[in-house]
């Protein structure tokens, strides 16, 4: 070999040791993939939150992301180890819909430890450093209920099911029935012959809730029931006592058996809540948190550790007189699924 080249093969040499290039450790590899985004979900039984999964995922997909979703089917310690797993295999960012709201803060404990922000679905995790929470506003959706079921009904026997206790979504809902209610409640106008909070909003425990309240009233005015869950269960205690349709149930989601139960009488309204807009809203939130880019909210709710970055959606008040304008006007369900037709 010339001494030209020599010199060249030693230059070079001494460039890679410089850099690295002779250690036998391979070379890190780039993630130059999509960037990994995170779902968990409480459970998947009700029809609300499979829209909420598919909506998200679509989105996230349109944002050129990847999602890996799991549900935890109502078992906190379950959802804990869910969102251990997607940290270890490299998401950006966690959405969460909690089980529980206090022991999701461990989940926001191991994402802050891998440096993953996590937004708060709907359901707003206490006491955690939540990077943001999205949702509805919940306090209107039970003023809402209320104000309903009171312009129909400005006496009698009311019954209260309130969602799951471990809830913050259902604690919500419930203050702002009151907030309508207890004027009526004071004056004596109406009577609540019971207000229980339903574990996991599980409508057999709504059906037996109201078969109770039945048997100790005898005959009700209305049926403040806080979702579309507890209101089928509510509905079908009425069938079995054959009340149903000679009570005022509220509900909640705009689910399509609800919307059927209201065209045929024996539901009378539901709160629709837009999950699109929510789901858009989120998964756009979640991509540019993972990012690292800031993300805008109009308003922050202290969830009991901080002030939390917050976004919340009006909802909107859904009946005979305007199902067809609402619901199906967006797109939610169709006519025909709707009507049976």
């Amino acid at each position: 070999m010339s001494r030209a080249r020599l010199a060249v093969a030693a230059l070079a040499a001494a460039l890679m040791a410089a850099c690295g290039g002779g250690s036998s450790a391979p070379a890190k590899k780039a993630d130059t993939g999509p960037i990994k985004i995170g779902l968990l979900m409480a459970q998947l039984r009700e029809e609300r939150w499979q829209r909420d999964r598919d909506l998200f995922v679509t989105h996230v997909g349109e944002l050129h992301a990847k999602v890996q979703v799991q549900s935890a089917d109502g078992d906190a310690a379950k959802q804990l180890e869910q969102a251990k797993a997607m940290l270890a295999d490299g998401v950006k960012a966690l959405v969460v819909v909690p089980v529980d709201l206090e022991k999701a803060a461990d989940i926001v404990k191991a994402a802050a430890e891998q440096h993953v922000p996590v937004i708060s679905y709907d359901r707003l995790i206490t006491n955690a450093d939540v990077a943001l929470y999205v949702s509805f506003d919940n306090n209107k959706v039970g003023r809402m209920q209320a104000d309903h079921l009171l312009a129909k009904a400005a006496t009698g026997n009311y019954l209260l099911l309130g969602g799951s206790p471990s809830d913050n979504n259902a604690k919500l809902v419930r203050d702002g029935q009151m907030e309508v209610l207890k004027p009526a409640v004071d004056s004596g106008a109406i009577h609540i012959v019971a207000d229980p909070f339903i574990d996991n909003w599980d409508p057999a425990k709504a059906r037996a809730a109201t078969a109770a309240a039945i048997a100790k009233a005898h005959k009700l005015a209305a049926i403040v029931a806080s979702n579309d869950s507890t209101a089928a269960g509510a509905v079908q205690a009425l069938t079995d006592a054959r009340m149903a349709g000679k009570v005022l149930v509220s509900g909640q989601d705009a689910e399509l058996t609800a919307c059927q139960r209201i065209v045929a009488g024996t539901q009378e309204m539901t709160v629709y809540k837009p999950l699109r807009s929510l789901a858009r809203m989120a998964a756009g939130s979640a991509v540019s948190l993972a990012k690292g880019q800031p993300v805008s909210s109009l308003m922050k709710v202290n969830n009991g550790l901080k002030d939390v970055p917050a976004s919340l959606i009006d909802p909107s008040s859904v009946d005979k007189g305007n199902i067809d304008v609402t619901v199906i006007a967006d797109g939610y369900h169709t006519k025909a699924e709707v009507y049976g037709q």
